[in-house]
């Protein structure tokens, strides 16, 4: 899926009633149904039964099961509430009837006004000069496993990572890591479609880098990481269009469980999101 269009076909879920929707899922190469998709599509259920002149400021979503790439996904929102100014939706994710997946996701009235403040970008090279994750892969893809390659290189977004790619590089590292990302075409859609394409990608490179002070070389090939749960909290209006900046940094690993932590700029310096996950992140020679 390298075309931004065909995740958007993704988000654009079948109705079977006004809170029901149904999903397919996007056929990655591990295999297993991407994080991110579920979070986008129950985000993208949940707004469609909210009144449009509300916009998600936050959602909270706990992994149950690994879902089956093969099986749609079944959304079913539950509307808890429709206040003054917010609106609370739950949804469950099935398969076969089991729930794999929940999320709580809350919208307010826009333009409401209030104190504004925000922390500073990190000081950081800008992406331009900086290389693509895919464009480092196929300088060195008969060094890299074939699924590794697919993986990266079958993305809707590009990517560049501040503190480079060295297959070559053996050595452990902080954990800390600044990715610019954007989508590949030009998106023209609604803020939702754009809340909902940064929730699909807020879970690439996030876990992945609380394991760096206990692994070697660019990828941790011999962990085995599933994400357990995911916030995001949507602080202004964005487009997918231009490059963002993506902060992340993991506080704490402990009891087989990374905590990761991440905030999104705007070229121009401005936080829009945020964003927290915990994972399962062990290595595989453990029963």
């Amino acid at each position: 899926m390298t075309d931004i269009r065909e995740l958007i076909d993704l988000l654009k879920m079948k109705g079977l009633s006004e809170t029901v929707f149904l999903g397919q899922n996007y056929l990655s190469p591990w295999k297993r149904v991407f994080g991110g998709q579920v979070l986008a599509q129950a985000l993208s259920a949940a707004t469609q039964t909210v009144d449009p002149e509300r916009a998600a400021h936050s959602l909270h979503a706990y992994f149950l099961l690994a879902g089956d790439i093969n099986v749609p996904i079944v959304y079913e929102v539950e509307k808890i509430r429709d206040g003054g100014s917010f609106s609370t939706r739950r949804v469950v994710a099935k398969q076969n009837g089991i729930a794999i997946f929940f999320l709580s996701a809350s919208y307010q009235k826009r333009n409401q006004g209030g104190y504004d403040h925000s922390i500073e970008m990190p000081q950081v090279p800008g992406p331009e000069g900086l290389k693509s994750d895919e464009e480092i892969i196929r300088k060195f893809e008969k060094w890299i496993p074939n699924t590794i390659s697919e993986l990266i290189t079958s993305r809707p977004f590009e990517f560049r990572i501040v503190e480079g790619f060295d297959i070559f590089d053996n050595s452990t590292k902080p954990p800390y890591k600044h990715v610019w990302f954007k989508a590949k075409q030009a998106v023209e859609a609604s803020p939702e479609i754009h809340q909902q394409l940064l929730t699909y990608v807020s879970d690439y490179n996030l876990l992945i880098t609380a394991t760096l002070p206990h692994t070697e070389g660019p990828y941790p090939f011999d962990v085995f990481m599933a994400s357990l749960d995911h916030a995001i909290w949507f602080h202004r209006d964005f487009t997918v269009n231009d490059w963002l900046l993506y902060a992340i940094d993991s506080p704490s690993a402990s009891n087989s469980r990374g905590f990761t932590r991440g905030n999104i700029f705007t070229r121009d310096g401005t936080l829009v999101a945020s964003v927290t996950q915990e994972g399962l992140i062990r290595p595989k020679t453990e029963k």
